[in-house]
């Protein structure tokens, strides 16, 4: 049985590199190999990360092709500017995820672990729905970002106070 808070399929009729390069050609740029690689090993899977983790993961595909931090942190710029990833800043570190051909969703935040959750509510939608029509509001999006602990950390047992933490 399906749960109402998992996320939807969303069509697209262009692919993330295709959507990228028109993009920069809008703005009279090229499609360089390490925009390409990038774009590329970002869309391989779905998950939220952030640039520092990127990098890594583009130094382990990415050997034939150099892609430098400065590229990195730059076309995640770009992917975010071109409507393809959504930027959000979460206590000391901005993670990024997929925007483009991904339905409306938010998330459950764990204070400890930074584990996030996606999850939609019909319910939630229709509380902005009515609090923007009572303002008359033209919603575009939101963002609803749950914060707290998740199971997993709320188990662990609580670490033992030790003399050395005091020193």
């Amino acid at each position: 049985m399906a749960s109402t808070f998992e996320l939807s399929d969303v069509n697209v009729s262009l692919t993330p590199l295709e959507r990228f390069e028109e993009f920069l050609q809008s703005r009279g740029m090229r499609i360089t190999k390490p925009r390409r690689v990038i774009v590329t090993e970002v869309f391989s899977r779905h998950e939220h990360f952030d640039a520092e983790e990127l990098l890594i993961r583009m130094q382990q595909v990415a050997s034939d092709a150099k892609v430098s931090r400065a590229t990195v942190y730059r076309t995640l710029s770009e992917l975010v500017n071109a409507g393809l990833l959504r930027q959000m800043t979460l206590s000391t570190r901005t993670v990024y995820e997929h925007d483009y051909g991904y339905p409306q969703h938010d998330h459950l935040y764990c204070q400890k672990c930074e584990k996030l959750i996606e999850f939609h509510s019909p319910e939630l939608n229709e509380i902005r729905d009515a609090v923007a029509k009572k303002h008359n509001f033209n919603v575009t999006g939101h963002r609803f970002l749950v914060t707290g602990l998740c199971e997993d950390c709320r188990r662990r047992p609580p670490r033992r106070d030790r003399r050395l933490d005091h020193v």
